[in-house]
Protein backbone atom coordinates (compact mmCIF):
# COMPACT_ATOMS: atom_id res chain seq x y z
CA UNK A 1 0.00 0.00 0.00
CA UNK A 2 2.60 2.46 1.03
CA UNK A 3 5.89 2.34 -1.08
CA UNK A 4 6.90 5.48 -0.05
CA UNK A 5 6.86 7.50 3.10
CA UNK A 6 8.20 11.11 3.77
CA UNK A 7 9.03 12.09 7.21
CA UNK A 8 9.72 15.56 7.72
CA UNK A 9 11.38 16.43 10.99
CA UNK A 10 12.42 19.35 12.79
CA UNK A 11 13.60 19.20 16.93
CA UNK A 12 10.19 19.22 18.38
CA UNK A 13 8.80 16.25 20.55
CA UNK A 14 6.22 15.54 17.89
CA UNK A 15 8.37 14.93 15.09
CA UNK A 16 10.25 12.38 17.21
CA UNK A 17 6.86 10.89 17.92
CA UNK A 18 6.06 10.89 14.17
CA UNK A 19 9.11 9.05 13.51
CA UNK A 20 8.01 6.15 16.29
CA UNK A 21 4.93 5.83 14.08
CA UNK A 22 6.82 6.00 10.53
CA UNK A 23 8.85 3.24 11.83
CA UNK A 24 6.22 0.99 12.22
CA UNK A 25 4.48 2.03 8.90
CA UNK A 26 8.29 1.40 6.84
CA UNK A 27 8.31 -1.98 8.88
CA UNK A 28 4.70 -3.28 7.83
CA UNK A 29 4.34 -2.24 4.89
CA UNK A 30 8.30 -2.64 3.67
CA UNK A 31 8.29 0.91 2.20
CA UNK A 32 11.13 3.41 1.62
CA UNK A 33 11.99 5.93 3.69
CA UNK A 34 12.94 9.08 3.03
CA UNK A 35 13.46 11.69 6.21
CA UNK A 36 13.80 15.54 5.10
CA UNK A 37 14.89 18.54 7.29
CA UNK A 38 14.39 21.73 5.52
CA UNK A 39 16.44 24.49 6.49
CA UNK A 40 14.84 28.32 6.74
CA UNK A 41 15.65 31.28 5.80
CA UNK A 42 16.61 33.70 8.70
CA UNK A 43 13.98 35.61 6.72
CA UNK A 44 12.10 35.72 3.56
CA UNK A 45 11.23 38.03 1.10
CA UNK A 46 7.77 39.01 3.17
CA UNK A 47 9.22 39.44 6.23
CA UNK A 48 7.92 36.23 8.04
CA UNK A 49 10.16 34.90 10.41
CA UNK A 50 11.02 31.27 10.17
CA UNK A 51 8.65 28.57 11.99
CA UNK A 52 11.10 27.54 13.92
CA UNK A 53 14.72 29.68 15.48
CA UNK A 54 16.30 26.00 15.64
CA UNK A 55 16.11 25.16 11.74
CA UNK A 56 17.91 28.25 10.05
CA UNK A 57 21.43 26.80 11.50
CA UNK A 58 22.56 24.63 8.62
CA UNK A 59 24.80 22.40 11.27
CA UNK A 60 21.89 22.04 13.54
CA UNK A 61 19.64 20.45 10.60
CA UNK A 62 22.70 18.58 9.72
CA UNK A 63 22.80 16.97 13.14
CA UNK A 64 18.88 16.63 13.28
CA UNK A 65 19.27 14.35 10.22
CA UNK A 66 22.47 11.75 11.40
CA UNK A 67 20.39 11.58 14.77
CA UNK A 68 17.07 10.44 12.94
CA UNK A 69 18.90 8.09 9.80
CA UNK A 70 20.87 6.48 12.79
CA UNK A 71 17.47 5.88 14.75
CA UNK A 72 16.33 4.20 11.58
CA UNK A 73 19.20 2.61 10.83
CA UNK A 74 19.35 1.11 14.34
CA UNK A 75 16.07 -0.63 13.82
CA UNK A 76 17.41 -1.96 10.52
CA UNK A 77 15.79 0.28 8.29
CA UNK A 78 17.38 1.34 5.43
CA UNK A 79 16.93 5.30 5.08
CA UNK A 80 17.35 8.14 2.20
CA UNK A 81 17.98 11.59 3.96
CA UNK A 82 17.59 15.08 2.45
CA UNK A 83 18.23 18.79 3.33
CA UNK A 84 15.94 21.63 1.36
CA UNK A 85 16.11 25.38 1.67
CA UNK A 86 12.67 26.79 2.01
CA UNK A 87 9.22 27.35 3.69
CA UNK A 88 8.87 24.40 5.46
CA UNK A 89 4.83 23.13 3.95
CA UNK A 90 5.88 24.05 0.48
CA UNK A 91 9.17 22.54 0.47
CA UNK A 92 7.24 19.72 1.96
CA UNK A 93 5.03 19.20 -0.46
CA UNK A 94 7.54 19.70 -3.08
CA UNK A 95 9.40 16.75 -2.18
CA UNK A 96 6.62 14.46 -1.76
CA UNK A 97 5.99 15.16 -5.47
CA UNK A 98 9.43 15.10 -6.66
CA UNK A 99 10.35 11.77 -4.62
CA UNK A 100 6.81 10.36 -5.33
CA UNK A 101 6.02 10.22 -1.97
CA UNK A 102 2.59 7.56 -0.72
CA UNK A 103 2.45 9.09 2.27
CA UNK A 104 3.31 12.02 4.49
CA UNK A 105 4.05 11.44 8.35
CA UNK A 106 4.24 14.45 10.63
CA UNK A 107 3.65 15.57 13.83
CA UNK A 108 1.69 18.85 15.13
CA UNK A 109 2.86 21.10 17.25
CA UNK A 110 -0.80 22.80 17.02
CA UNK A 111 0.95 26.44 17.58
CA UNK A 112 -0.58 27.64 14.39
CA UNK A 113 -4.00 26.73 16.66
CA UNK A 114 -2.97 28.03 19.98
CA UNK A 115 -2.60 31.33 17.98
CA UNK A 116 -5.84 31.13 16.06
CA UNK A 117 -3.84 31.60 13.04
CA UNK A 118 -4.35 27.61 11.58
CA UNK A 119 -3.44 28.88 8.37
CA UNK A 120 -0.28 29.77 9.43
CA UNK A 121 0.70 26.49 10.44
CA UNK A 122 2.36 24.32 8.77
CA UNK A 123 0.68 21.38 9.31
CA UNK A 124 -2.46 22.90 7.82
CA UNK A 125 -0.74 24.10 4.69
CA UNK A 126 0.89 20.35 3.86
CA UNK A 127 -2.37 18.66 4.14
CA UNK A 128 -4.26 21.23 2.04
CA UNK A 129 -1.01 21.41 -0.64
CA UNK A 130 0.13 17.96 -0.20
CA UNK A 131 -0.01 15.55 -3.57
CA UNK A 132 -0.89 12.42 -1.14
CA UNK A 133 -2.17 11.17 2.36
CA UNK A 134 -0.90 12.73 5.36
CA UNK A 135 -0.73 11.21 8.71
CA UNK A 136 -0.57 13.93 11.11
CA UNK A 137 0.48 12.43 14.63
CA UNK A 138 -0.45 14.76 17.16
Amino acid sequence: MFKTVLLPVDQSREAREAADVALNIVKTYQANLVILAVLEPEEDETGEPPHSEKMTSQEAVQKLLAEAQAMFVKAGIEVKTLEREGKPAFTICDVADEIEADLIVMGSRGIGLAEGNVADSVTNRVINLSPCPVLVVP
